[in-house]
């Protein structure tokens, strides 16, 4: 009986596991990195900015590995991961003088890119102190923005690779597992967004929503060599409404199951979320079902 594997959306035949076993014997010196490498070299397995998907690759064959169809060889070099014991982000001070009035009187609002600059410290510190989810490291691509208004931090919004799977999304978009497996690098997803507790300016949010609407597309475009069509969210309505993502035209698609991506059963395990969603361009669906 022949087993069907698949991983990250890409079916391994059995011919793709025994050219990985070829692959082995001719380097049979080599390291998993390395081995890796001329994998995704010879399958032309490359991120939209056209850096080979050696991470994505390294898990897959570890996946074969343990499932026994190839033998990789001896783990030669344990690499120091500065992730595995990071520490909590440390408070930075700031002003937190009330922010009140109108909108108007806030204006000109700023936007920065903070990832790998000199205010990441700040933003990290900024979501770990007052979101009520705290800081996370991002993984894969992902967007850091720092919102100021007069020259102080107002607010911080944290975008990431959308999920690969999501039932109300996917039947709103009405793409294909096959489309949605080549084009989810397509979607982003809003993991974080916080106004500050002192600021209380009416229609901030929802303001800050749509300037970002206008220009994320281009900033992922510039930093990551692709552009965005689609963005997505959860909103938990046990502790919020969705007023600002509602207010800026966001879209209410559906809700959760309430089971997460890594469970392995039908039972839900965690507070079941709504899903919006806001497309960047009218064309949004023929994009996502025809981009390659």
């Amino acid at each position: 009986m022949t087993v069907e594997f698949r991983y990250r959306g890409r079916k391994i035949s059995q011919e793709d596991i025994l050219y990985i076993r070829a692959l082995i014997e001719q380097h049979p010196q080599e390291s998993r990195r390395t081995l890796s490498t001329k994998l995704c070299e010879a399958w032309q397995w490359r991120q939209a900015n056209g850096a080979l998907r050696d991470m994505v690759c390294r898990g897959l064959l570890l996946m074969l590995d343990r499932a026994g169809q190839i033998k990789l060889p001896p783990v030669s070099y344990v690499r120091h991961n500065p992730l595995a014991r990071r520490a909590r982000p440390e408070p930075v001070q700031v002003d937190t003088t009330p922010i009140e009035g109108r909108l108007c009187h806030l204006q000109p609002l700023e936007f920065e890119l903070v990832r790998r600059t000199r205010k990441e410290r700040l933003w990290n510190s900024l979501l770990e102190e007052h979101h009520y989810l705290g800081y996370e490291q991002p993984v894969g691509e992902h967007l850091k923005y720092l919102v100021l208004g007069q020259g102080r931090p107002v607010a911080c919004l944290a975008w990431s690779s959308a999920p690969r799977h999501l039932g109300s999304r996917d039947r709103y978009i009405g793409w294909s597992a096959e489309e949605r497996r080549r084009n989810v690098r397509f979607l982003a997803y809003n993991t974080r967004f916080l106004i500050l507790p002192w600021v209380k300016v009416e229609h901030l949010a929802s303001h800050i929503l749509g300037r970002l609407a206008l220009r994320i597309s281009a900033d992922w475009q510039r930093i990551y060599g692709h552009p965005i069509y689609f963005l997505e969210t959860f909103v938990d309505p046990e502790r919020f409404r969705g007023t600002c993502y509602r207010a800026a035209n966001w879209v209410v698609l559906g809700k959760t199951t309430g089971r997460g991506k890594q469970c392995n059963s039908y039972v839900p395990n965690r507070s079941i979320k709504e899903v919006l969603g806001y497309p960047l361009t009218k064309q949004f669906r023929e994009l996502l079902m025809g981009a390659g």
